[in-house]
């Protein structure tokens, strides 16, 4: 056996003991300053913020600082603790007997609390204040909050609380209020490289900084996971490590081939981005990462071109940032826009395939094809300077949706009497007096159908009936092959019940009738959609697209319909603070 010391890992080693040791995060650390010299100290205190940021730590310091003594036994609280009293080691150590840590993640229930709220009565042993430390608060229960509430906001004077956790949103308001609140905020990349650097050398490390770079990146603002990985890169490295020894121990592809990738895809070399995606994946690079990779590198350049100062990034190197800032300048932001859509959708496809490189590398494939699209603002341009298709395809061999601001000729008018062209049609005698002369033509009864409205009936009039003739009081129609049998009979009652007059309607044998209403409409619709694709820029746009088809044609409202709708202007107005 051997008295060496047992290895500590770096995240512990290096734990902040005093608030000064404490980085990023000084808006708290003046608050807590200020209020310790005021004796202003709050009997709660809430720390949230994300993993890694200090929060447990920065509890532990504020009980150190309540109850130290100082090296001479007769100091106050400080915020600067001495960190030799017996109070500031016990409490850093985990074992003071005043100091209670509990993990609500494990311990959740209303009978823990309870615990809590039978022993704050007593004083403390030794220490001055008797302090609880809940981590992960947001997991407790809802009958264990309301248990602490009373003791929460009326705790007796030696004892303190301090809260920490992850999700501030679960924490019930009522909590919240009753606690002074401390955000954490992510570590900056600037601080993070200079702490990661400080601890380095200290540890008597060499690690070059682009190295350290790609560390406070993965991190994400995380003190304790830069200071983990940190300690994982150092044995990686086994003596100088570098920026690829770094990127090979993440997973990560290389920042330059990324943006090489970036450029081909823009390109549309798809033979090309193929061959570099596999060599990535060759050279050990996980295809989501290269994707999330390529997603990242969208969202910076789109940044930059919208913030040119975002290019100023410490985590970046000179190389990268004059690329970025190069595309940047070059790309548009639709075409960004439209890579970053796509990027999202392929990173939910990867991670559900079966495979992830030939998600992936198809993925790739459709990047490229859609990067040299034109736009619908070019596509137009294009359109409106030559309207007239080279020698294209038919209308009706290829057909697409009509491009804003075409206006198709209007369908040509429907016949009279709903459809009738037969001579009982044009000599269908006037409109009795009464409620009859409103129903002087079939579609004034359809409306009065609609108007009932008797939706069965309405469908049933206008897809089943054919009009052979038609005068009020008296409907003779051909039925359809979906026309129910009872038609007539429910037609005639319906009719007698809403006018009070009797309607004789009957089934012709002889003549086949004019088309349904319903038949009239598809068939004005194909009249529209065939002149609409007789317009010359729907013609280009068929012979730009020969697989595209028309499906749907959209009137253009004239200004006089428009204006039929508005509102009529109200002259003289009557304001009520109008003065005489």
């Amino acid at each position: 056996m051997t008295d060496a010391p047992a290895y500590q890992i770096l995240a512990r080693k290096y734990r902040p003991e005093t608030f000064t040791d404490l980085v990023g995060q000084d808006a708290m650390v003046r608050t807590l300053r200020n209020a310790f010299a005021a004796d202003r100290i709050a009997q709660a205190f809430i720390m949230t913020g994300i993993r890694g940021t200090g929060k447990t730590t920065t509890a532990r310091i504020i009980a150190k600082g309540m109850n130290c003594i100082g090296p001479d036994g007769t100091g106050g609280p400080t915020t600067e603790p001495c960190g030799v009293c017996e109070h500031c080691v016990a409490i850093m150590e985990g074992r003071h007997v005043d100091v209670m840590e509990m993990d609500a993640a494990s311990r959740t229930g209303v009978g823990d609390i309870r615990e809590i709220i039978d022993s704050v009565h007593y004083r403390a042993a030794s220490a001055r204040f008797k302090i609880y430390i809940i981590d992960e608060v947001h997991m407790l229960s809802t009958n264990a909050f309301n248990a602490l509430l009373k003791t929460l906001e009326e705790p007796p004077a030696h004892v303190k609380f301090i809260f920490a956790t992850t999700e501030i949103r679960k924490v019930p308001v009522t909590v919240l209020s009753r606690c002074q609140r401390f955000d954490l905020r992510r570590i900056e990349p600037e601080v993070m490289i200079a702490l990661l650097r400080r601890i380095a050398d200290a540890e008597k490390a060499e690690i070059a900084d682009d190295a350290l770079a790609l560390i406070t990146r993965a991190a994400e603002g995380s003190a304790r996971d830069a200071t983990s990985l940190l300690d994982q890169a150092i044995s990686h490295g086994a003596g100088e490590t570098t920026a690829d020894q770094v990127r090979a121990m993440l997973g990560l592809a290389d920042r330059g081939r990324v943006l090489d990738l970036f450029d081909l895809i823009l390109k549309g070399d798809a033979a090309g981005a193929l061959a570099e995606l596999g060599a990535q994946y060759a050279d050990g690079a996980d295809p989501m990462a290269v994707l999330r990779d390529l997603a990242d590198v969208t969202h910076w350049v789109s940044v930059i071109k919208i913030t040119p100062d975002a290019a100023e990034d410490p985590t970046i190197g000179p190389d990268e940032r004059a690329r970025g800032q190069a595309m940047a300048a070059a790309l548009p932001m639709r075409v960004l826009s439209r890579m970053w859509q796509m990027l999202l959708k392929a990173l939910e496809e990867v991670s559900v395939a079966p495979n992830a490189m030939m998600a992936a590398e198809m993925a790739v494939i459709r990047l490229t094809h859609v990067a040299d699209m034109p736009s619908p603002e070019e596509l137009l341009r294009k359109l409106r300077d030559d309207p007239k298709p080279p020698n294209g395809p038919g209308p009706g061999q290829g057909r697409t949706s009509a491009p804003q601001g075409v206006t198709a000729a209007p369908p040509p008018p429907a016949p009279r009497n709903g459809g009738s062209s037969g001579p009982q049609a044009q000599l269908a005698p006037a409109a009795a007096p009464g409620p009859m002369a409103q129903l002087a033509r079939f579609e004034d009864v359809v409306a009065l159908i609609a108007r009932h409205r008797d939706a069965q009936l309405q469908v049933d009039v206008e897809t089943g009936l054919r009009l052979v003739s038609y005068q009020p009081g008296r409907i003779e129609f051909t039925p359809t092959e979906s026309c129910p049998s009872d038609l007539a009979q429910r037609l005639g009652s319906r009719l007698q019940t809403w006018t009070g007059a009797r309607w004789a309607v009957s089934v012709s044998a002889g003549d086949s009738g004019a088309p349904s209403l319903a038949e009239q409409r598809d068939a004005a619709a194909r009249d529209l959609t065939r002149a609409a694709e007789q317009h010359p820029l729907v013609q280009a746009v068929l012979a730009a697209f020969p697989q595209a088809r028309v499906t749907a044609v959209r009137q253009a409202r004239s200004e006089e319909s428009v204006m039929a709708e508005a509102l009529p202007e109200v002259e003289d107005e009557w304001d009520p603070f109008e003065e005489d």
